[in-house]
């Protein structure tokens, strides 16, 4: 499929409320959208166009969405996927982007629109996650995988522009690559993990992309109808129920290690939800019950607007409307299956995880 201008827009608000609150700003992603197109002719493609045996890498932002000196610029995406081709000389015929999101669903397209390199409908995860591990597809599992990770961004004038090619385990290598989005200046371009189309079929999250296109293109569809019907029925085609509706009371975010982490306090006239954030909304909690939990997807709604909020722009005062959709109506990579990936949200937040998803897990 060739991505044109009127995809824009659907992937884009789709992806931002698969985002689960990370993912990235949707402006930017609209912004990238249309630089792609200006640039050449970007394609998505079903993985089952490439051969079995042909490599494919993940594309991705990586860093604290909410940083005020992030700075990553167009060719800076280009320069990721360059390097990492150059350092480790495979043939890279497809890119995935590593979740969806208002940004991530867009991962890809700039590189296919100046190398030609398509993307494949077959993210690393279904939704927006906050750890690199989470997207690696069970890779970090492996002993004897090896991860090769290129990162590039940083403001040149500011004296933060970086480069770096990292080759190791998957969790040393994604340490490392958090550290110089920090050193960056809070994000970076990154390219890492090539690996045969065939091991992406079984460990991907296959047709997410179109996912988040179906569910933009609904969102988008109620424009003319005001922000509840937008709400509304991107909450119905995504398989989700609105939980609740109030005012944002408070938000306590600070930015940790190349992360958004802290709590959102939401009420309604005598109820108050509680949603801890790392990146994206984790968990969902009422009177001290726990009504979402990652990685069921947790969106929060502007009530005025209808469009999604990610925690990095959350606003005390803003009406919101709380959203759930289970993690069985997700598209999850296997990432996502894997309980250690969930023990190191446990460990950031101070919250149960593992025990909320217990038939999820591979242990």
């Amino acid at each position: 499929m060739i991505i044109n201008k009127d995809i824009v827009l659907p992937a884009v608000y789709g992806g931002a409320f698969l985002g689960g609150g990370g993912g990235g700003w949707i402006e930017d992603g609209i912004e990238l959208a249309n630089i792609a197109i200006a640039m050449g002719t970007p394609q998505l493609v079903d993985i089952s166009e490439l051969p079995s045996d042909s490599y494919i890498c993940t594309v991705s932002l990586v860093g604290a969405p909410a940083a005020s000196n992030r700075c990553v610029n167009p060719m800076d995406y280009v320069n990721a996927l360059k390097n990492l081709i150059k350092n480790t000389d495979m043939n890279i015929l497809g890119v995935i982007s590593n979740e969806n999101g208002a940004v991530a669903t867009i991962n890809g397209w700039i590189q296919s629109a100046i190398l030609g390199i398509p993307v494949v409908d077959a993210p690393s995860n279904g939704r927006a996650h906050p750890t690199g591990v989470m997207g690696s597809m069970m890779l970090n599992k492996s002993k004897t995988f090896i991860s090769y990770q290129s990162a590039v961004g940083g403001n040149k004038d500011k004296g933060k522009y970086v480069e770096t090619f990292v080759k190791g385990s998957v969790s040393t290598t994604s340490s490392i690559i958090r550290q110089t989005s920090e050193h960056a200046g809070g994000l970076v371009a990154v390219a890492r993990n090539p690996v045969k189309a065939n091991y992406i079929k079984y460990h991907g999250a296959i047709g997410a992309v179109n996912q988040a296109i179906k569910i933009g293109k609904a969102f988008l569809d109620k424009s003319n109808k005001g922000a509840i019907s937008m709400i509304e029925a991107v909450t119905n085609v995504a398989g989700g129920e609105i939980i609740d509706k109030g005012i944002l009371r408070d938000k306590k975010l600070k930015t940790h290690k190349g992360f958004d982490i802290g709590e959102i306090y939401i009420v309604n006239k005598k109820k108050e939800y509680i949603i801890d954030v790392w990146n994206e909304y984790m968990t969902l909690e009422y009177n001290g019950e726990r009504l979402a939990t990652f990685p069921d997807l947790i969106m929060l709604m502007n009530m005025d607007t209808g469009k999604p909020i990610i925690s990095a722009e959350t606003s005390v005062g803003t009406r919101v409307s709380i959203i759930k959709v289970p993690m069985d109506k997700l598209i999850l990579g296997s990432g996502m299956k894997y309980r250690d990936n969930m023990v190191e949200v446990e460990k950031v937040l101070n919250k149960d995880i593992c025990r909320y998803n217990k038939n999820l897990f591979i242990e």
